[in-house]
């Protein structure tokens, strides 16, 4: 009969078994990290997203119907405003580094300064009251809406509110981080 206080002994082949086991798992996890990590980024350093305090140089009570007024994306620190709506080359969550605050109607918007169909920067046209892309010749309506191709979506909107300066306005952004 065996003796019930000796040791369990340890064979090799558990020894195998088990040294093979850690050794599989040390490849699985070395071959999955790098997916992982491009999966899911980390966010860059110091990103984070706020509202972004812009001077327009007039109070939005003083804008006449049909007036634009072009504004920029603060550049200390480096920032860019996060388009809300759009199509095309314009997608919600992408970025833009300028927009114009527009009355129209009475209404007042705030489009991103993409172009709809390739990104380009569009101007303002004041004597033909609409906003013109250089690059392939898109036009817009003040109102944002496609006035001539090739350009097939409206211009994106800006999230924003009337900033405690009656001449300024917070637009939803982001703080890049670099």
């Amino acid at each position: 009969m065996a003796d019930s206080t000796a040791q369990p002994r340890f064979t090799r082949r558990t020894f195998l078994g088990w040294w093979m086991a850690s050794l599989m798992t040390a490849t699985v996890v070395t071959g999955l990290a790098p997916i992982l990590v491009f999966l899911w980024p980390a966010p860059p350093k110091g990103q984070k997203k706020t509202a972004l305090t812009v001077s327009i140089g007039k109070p939005l009570d003083q804008l006449a119907d049909g007036d634009a007024i072009k504004f920029d994306a603060p550049t200390s620190p480096n920032s860019a405003f996060i388009m809300a709506d759009g199509g095309g080359d314009n997608a919600a969550g992408e970025l833009a580094f300028s927009g114009f605050v527009v009355k129209t109607q009475g209404k007042v918007d705030v489009f991103a300064i993409n172009c709809s169909h390739l990104g380009c920067s569009i101007a303002l046209n004041t004597d033909a009251k609409s906003f013109d892309c250089p690059c392939h010749g898109s036009r817009y309506h003040l109102d944002g809406t496609v006035l001539h191709g090739p350009a097939a979506y409206p211009l994106s909107h800006l999230k924003w509110t009337q900033a405690s300066d009656p001449t300024a306005i917070d637009v939803d952004g982001i703080i890049l981080g670099f």
